[in-house]
């Protein structure tokens, strides 16, 4: 079957975020540089923030309560109220950042409107994935808008069954081997992965992939090449 829908995810895929968050951890660390290494403070955190997932999901403000359980854990109940208040600005400042695209987001946006349905598929917190969409003025690109708690097969599922598509009519594109491209591919649709500079732990994984309806490409101006 022919690829119908085209599914774009958001963060590092169409502007720049993760490089933002990791700004917010090195400043956290220093924080608590006086308790523990750094590398060790960035290791208690990530423990954390995958502890909160079920609780918590994914996005900022999921990531200032993970810092403020981690820097309480680590000073051993003896954090400064003036130290939780830094941490909460390190997220405001989070929140207040521009949404920077990728180079040739748009123009491949507006070539690809024009024969394919596009989909806005991205994982995060409702409100800052709704912000950041509306200061990229992208949204007008896109046939339907999914933001989704979770990436997995099955919510890719109940997305490409919303859609009215079959798996091999639903293409996406995305920077997270995990999250965008394996559990498509394991439904049978298509997958490019355009990997970015740089990657969230509990998103890297060690797995090499080969198959029919896997591309990968360095930019995202190289997708016109195959759709």
């Amino acid at each position: 079957m022919a690829i119908k829908i085209i599914a774009f995810d958001a963060d590092d895929t169409l502007w720049h975020n993760e490089s933002y968050f990791q700004e917010a951890e090195n400043r956290f660390k220093d924080l608590l540089e006086d308790y523990l290494p750094q590398h060790t403070v960035g290791r208690e955190l990530l423990r954390t923030e995958m502890d909160n997932l079920p609780w918590y999901g994914y996005g900022v403000k999921a990531f200032i309560l993970s810092m403020i359980e981690t820097a309480i854990r680590i000073t051993d109940g003896n954090l400064k109220s003036r130290d939780i208040e830094t941490i909460i600005g390190f997220g405001k400042e989070l929140l207040a950042k521009p949404v920077v695209m990728l180079d040739g987001v748009e123009k491949v946006l507006a070539n690809l409107a024009q024969k394919y349905r596009l989909v806005l598929a991205t994982k995060g917190d409702l409100l800052d994935q709704e912000r950041k969409l509306y200061k990229s003025s992208l949204a007008g690109y896109f046939h339907h808008i999914e933001i989704m708690s979770e990436k997995r097969e099955a919510d890719f599922q109940k997305l490409i069954r919303h859609l009215d598509v079959a798996p091999a009519e639903f293409a996406m594109i995305g920077n997270s081997l995990k999250s965008d491209v394996m559990p498509v591919l394991q439904l049978g649709g298509h997958a490019y992965h355009i990997p970015y500079h740089v990657t969230w732990d509990l998103e890297k994984v060690d797995h090499h992939i080969e198959h029919e309806n896997f591309r990968q490409v360095e930019k995202i101006s190289q997708l016109l090449e195959y759709l």
